[in-house]
């Protein structure tokens, strides 16, 4: 393994005190539900109308933060260090509305998935088995703990969801060191 590639999970600080909390994005700006679970396929998003985005529990905004279902949400900060870093091919900003505040707010959908996952590094996996009677997950990671990826697997990806495991969101160092550097509020890094 390259010292020189690093790549860490993708977290929000739920530990700063007086944040928001949010709902997942299932529903549009209309009432009308949309599916929570298509910003976790790797590819883009097409809406009718705009996600909203109801309080959990009532805070302080985040510059970034992780909606249920562990969607980010982000604002016009973050998505200005993305395209300064030119990652406009491996994201997609869907714009949002949160209920109770008028500067906009977008969704970050990751368009990669990649099979990268390092099973022998891991601290632990499981998968899921003929056994566990889900034909629509068999195969795939029941759970995942002390995720480690192959860098060489990875390639030039700087965002991307792991295959098999897509409730996290793992980022490059260049994009953790670009965030730490625009004082983004919200997010918190774990080596990869």
């Amino acid at each position: 393994m390259s010292d020189s590639k690093k790549y860490f999970e993708l977290y929000d600080d739920v530990y700063i005190a007086g944040r928001w909390h949010l709902s997942a994005p299932d529903v549009d700006v209309h009432g009308r539900e949309i599916d929570p679970w298509q910003f976790k396929y790797g590819e883009v998003v097409k809406l009718e109308a705009a996600p909203l985005l109801r309080m959990v529990r009532a805070g302080s905004a985040l510059d970034f933060s992780l909606t249920g279902l562990t969607v980010p949400l982000v604002n016009g900060r973050v998505v200005s260090v993305f395209e300064q870093l030119g990652l406009e091919q491996e994201v997609q900003f869907v714009p949002t509305r949160v209920e109770g505040f008028t500067e906009p707010y977008f969704l970050l959908n990751a368009l990669r998935i990649i099979r990268c996952i390092d099973d022998a590094r891991c601290d632990e996996v499981l998968y899921w088995l003929p056994e566990d009677n889900r034909p629509d997950k068999l195969g795939q990671y029941q759970e995942v703990v002390g995720l480690k990826v192959d860098p060489v697997k990875v390639g030039t990806a700087s965002i991307f969801r792991p295959w098999g495991w897509t409730v996290t969101l793992i980022v490059s160092e260049r994009i953790k060191l670009a965030m730490e550097r625009a004082g983004i509020v919200g997010p918190k890094f774990m080596e990869a």
